[in-house]
């Protein structure tokens, strides 16, 4: 009998061992294929200071951060949080970027050589929505959008410094053809062949990623043939469409909105350069009203339970690690929109949204019950192991 005892005993302290290795290793594995996931942070002087802001995200161990017409304070916040920054210059430095390649240098001068590497700035976008530019008479992106982007890059390169991307961000629905199948997406012209193309070629010769603002609510509300679960991630009897053309089934707007994009650059010849979406979220209310699609009753599109719907599902799909149809590894960062509601409206070109999209309120207690943290993973593996400990300490003990 105690012989016996004792061969449970070492076998549970073996399966113990094993269980450990399993998921640490399958945790390791997993954390390289799912999207890190961030936020759009926009500075203000209406919300709580960057050092403050930085350390609140910090501390829930927030990966990554976009930082909108960024300031030299909020860029100094984050030295030594190891969160990853984007930063978004504004629109209208782009002309004076493209003209003059000293204006690059003195933006950099100011809002990220005093603070690299403290500051982890990994990804520089060169405006924001900048095909819209065009229609406002800000300036013609055809011809100052690439040459900027240029000038950073090689003030960069001068300096040193090899390890921050340049790129320019766009919005869905002013670059993408259809989205409905995915498999037809193409450009807009004459954004395809004057912006679009060259920018490809520059991002795979540079090897930086394609920046997207991406927005199921948008879509959404535009065609009504679309359910609201299946903007939202909710599983159920008609939360789906197929491809007519590959036959993929596809279970969120998302995920069509994201291949889309991949078939647009497939047609341009450049299918493998990563995509990050520089912007997603869902208002939890929104000011002048709404029309378009509603069809969720008494439910209004932009609502609290919506907007904490789609988040949720957004966050678990991403950490799935499931990609897309078109994209096993999927996008490779996320940034929701955004951290804090508007205070004024920004004005960059991206219309039509309202000021309610913050995820936490101006006192920085959240608006939703989600973990954002990029440690979930482990947690999860540290509570079941604990879990196990306990089994197996009960066991021991008879």
């Amino acid at each position: 009998m105690a012989n016996v005892r004792c061969f449970v005993r070492h076998f549970l302290v073996f399966v113990l061992a094993q269980l450990f290795q399993f998921h640490g290793s399958s945790a390791a594995a997993r954390s390289t294929t799912t999207t890190a996931i961030g936020f759009t942070y926009t500075p203000s002087p209406g919300l709580p200071p960057p050092e403050q802001v930085a350390n609140y995200l910090m501390a829930r161990d927030v990966s990554a951060v976009r930082i909108v017409d960024p300031t030299p304070a909020a860029v100094r916040a984050f030295s030594y949080t190891n969160i990853s920054l984007l930063l978004s210059v504004p629109n209208y430095l782009v002309p004076y970027f493209a003209r003059n390649r000293s204006s690059a240098d003195l933006w950099l001068y100011d809002h990220v050589l005093p603070f690299y590497p403290r500051s982890r700035v990994t990804i520089i976008s060169v405006g924001d929505d900048v095909v819209a530019s065009a229609s406002s008479g800000v300036f013609d992106p055809s011809t100052a959008i690439l040459p900027a982007i240029r000038n950073v890059q090689l003030a960069l390169s001068d300096f040193g410094i090899r390890s921050i991307s340049v790129s320019t961000t766009f919005s869905f629905t002013n670059v993408v053809t259809e989205t409905f199948p995915p498999s037809s997406g193409e450009f807009q012209a004459p954004a395809d062949s004057h912006i679009i193309r060259p920018l490809l070629q520059f991002l795979e010769d540079t090897n930086s990623s394609f920046l997207v603002n991406l927005y199921p609510y948008t879509v959404y509300k535009l065609h009504s043939e679309i359910t609201v679960g299946f903007a939202l991630f909710r599983e159920g009897a008609f939360s789906y469409r197929d491809d007519v053309i590959t036959g993929v089934r596809y279970y969120n707007l998302f995920d069509m909105m994201v291949d889309a994009v991949v078939a647009a650059m497939a047609v341009s010849g450049h299918e493998s350069i990563p995509i990050v979406v520089t912007e997603t979220g869902w208002p939890s209310s929104e000011s002048g009203g709404g029309g378009g699609n509603q069809q969720s009753g008494a439910v209004a599109d932009a609502s609290h339970l919506y907007a904490e719907m789609y988040l949720k599902g957004l966050v678990s799909h991403l950490r799935s690690g499931m990609g897309t149809p078109l994209r096993q590894e999927g996008v490779s960062q996320a940034y929701i929109y955004q951290l804090f509601d508007e205070m004024p409206e920004r004005g960059n070109g991206s219309s039509g949204r309202g000021q309610h999209w913050g995820v936490l309120y101006p006192n920085m207690t959240l608006k939703y019950d989600i973990d954002f943290s990029a440690s979930w993973r482990i947690k999860d593996h540290q509570i079941l192991c604990e879990i196990f400990t306990i089994f197996l300490a009960l066991l021991l003990l008879h």
